[in-house]
């Protein structure tokens, strides 16, 4: 799992999209959940649970049709600016698999391509669990397979910050409540992760960061904080709390009337956007008299994508990519050991 920095720009020919796949009609619901479960042992019951959350919404996930755009919006991106390379798309969970993208890649002669995955931030899942995709794809090819080199997590880039930056502005705008007001809180979500991982990344940290550079800029009067959702373990694993439906009753009990709720964790409407914000918490707001805007996602916004093309071009020339947090920006190549799986 060794990535080696090319020592030559010309070296590079190939971005490729790293992401977690979702069904895209009902008969891939179950197959996409056995893909995310396997070697857990989930009940099939358990996964048919789950999938009604998918059926709401035409057994479509919203993740891949995310990733098209995002695909199209950094070639045209790369096109206009540089370095001009063609963006392949594969994912961890469905259609289309890492492995078959690789494969197309070496079938197209690609020999040295740089990864970007959909997620911003440092954890097992997010990161390293990648890393291990990537490196599990191209030992099925095998010797004809590219290397790869995966950009580091970027959550505290100049581009990821502003544009969230904006989206949280107008958020409060569709609110339409003053910034200074004392019933107004603004949460920021990010996909729960069990303790026993958490502990072994910088992944909460970043988020409080990354939080906190959004919050001083986009509501510097309004009070914030980090809450967590979409948890999936037993009932006895620690994962990180609080749950974003509790703090909202909490909330509305202590008199706020007013919240809203910046995804700061995702890069992208996955479902666990459009169901456990936009559905469930939504219902909660409702339920307890609570008014609630969710904000955007980056999704495939210019300044992103434009921040996305600076990243590859600061590995590709050897740079230090911008950074708007105090720890300044990931290394490259990762740690041995770092975003440990936990137990």
């Amino acid at each position: 799992m060794t990535q080696v920095r090319s020592s030559r720009a010309t070296d590079y020919d190939a971005v490729l999209l790293v992401s977690f796949g979702g069904p895209e009609g009902p008969g891939d619901i179950l197959p996409f959940l056995e893909n995310v479960t396997r070697g857990r042992n989930i009940p099939r019951e358990r996964l048919a649970q789950v999938g009604q959350h998918y059926f709401l919404f035409g057994g479509v996930s919203p993740i891949n049709e995310a990733c098209r755009s995002l695909v199209a919006a950094l070639e045209s991106e790369l096109a206009k600016n540089g370095p001009t390379f063609p963006v392949y798309w594969g994912n961890r969970n469905w259609r289309p698999m890492l492995e078959d993208t690789v494969r197309k890649m070496a079938d197209d002669g690609i020999q040295h391509a740089l990864a970007v995955a959909t997620s911003a931030f440092s954890s097992y899942s997010a990161c390293r669990q990648y890393l291990d995709d990537i490196e599990r794809a191209r030992t099925a090819i095998g010797s004809l397979a590219p290397v790869i080199e995966k950009i580091p997590p970027f959550w505290d880039h100049p581009a990821f910050i502003e544009t969230m930056v904006e989206n949280t502005r107008a958020a409060l705008v569709q609110l339409g409540v003053a910034a200074t007001s004392a019933s107004t809180r603004v949460i920021f979500s990010a996909h729960s992760l069990p303790s026993s991982m958490a502990a072994g990344c910088d992944y909460e940290a970043e988020l409080r960061s990354a939080s906190a550079l959004v919050a001083e800029r986009a509501a510097p009067g309004l009070e914030w904080e980090l809450a967590f959702q979409s948890r999936s373990g037993p009932p006895t694993q620690p994962w990180l709390e609080p749950d974003v439906c509790d703090r909202l009753r909490a909330l509305r009990s202590e008199g706020v009337m007013s919240v809203v709720v910046v995804p700061i964790g995702f890069v992208a409407d996955h479902m666990e956007v459009i169901y456990d914000l936009d559905t469930a918490a939504r219902a909660v707001a409702d339920e307890i008299g609570l008014k609630l805007v969710r904000a955007l996602t980056v999704g495939s916004a210019p300044r992103f994508v434009a921040g996305l093309r600076d990243l590859i071009a600061c590995h590709i020339d050897g740079r230090t990519p911008p950074s708007l947090s105090s720890k300044g920006p990931r290394v490259f190549p990762c740690a041995p050991g770092c975003c440990a799986r936990g137990v």
